[in-house]
């Protein structure tokens, strides 16, 4: 049996929309920020390069109708919210990527990453942990 693929059955629940690069940004804000103003979005993401505010309108407008974020109106200024928490896009994120580049093989994704990132003893330590609770506590 091949233990590198992954053996789980696949989900059921839809797989929501893939965020661009410029919506992960404003996904970064959301949830680090929590629920917020198109301005104070448009802060934050000036500090990383220019943008336009009418840019970072226009892309949680976009959000918007694609379902990543939500838009609470009740008030003037509009505020925006990440509708899926960051762990749930990541393995979304993360399960995509698995299947498309790495034919489900999680053994391979894992031995590219730490081939072409180095990890610190912090994260390998995290890591090892990880994989000893996976394996039951046995070494």
């Amino acid at each position: 049996m091949n233990t590198s693929k992954r053996t789980s059955p696949k989900k059921t629940q839809p797989v929501g929309p893939r965020p661009t690069q410029g919506e992960l940004e404003i996904l970064a804000v959301l949830w680090r920020r929590g629920p917020s103003s198109v301005r104070d979005v448009h802060v934050e993401l000036e500090q990383l390069r220019p943008m336009g505010y009418t840019t970072v309108l226009k892309l949680l407008q976009i959000m918007t109708e694609k379902g990543l974020v939500e838009r609470d109106e009740r008030q003037r200024t509009h505020i925006y919210a990440a509708r899926a928490p960051r762990d749930e896009t990541q393995r979304q994120l993360l399960d995509d990527l698995l299947e498309r580049a790495f034919a489900g093989s999680a053994a391979t994704l894992v031995m590219q990453a730490l081939a072409t990132h180095r990890a610190s003893r912090q994260e390998l330590d995290a890591i090892r942990r990880v994989l000893d609770e996976m394996d039951g506590g046995r070494r």
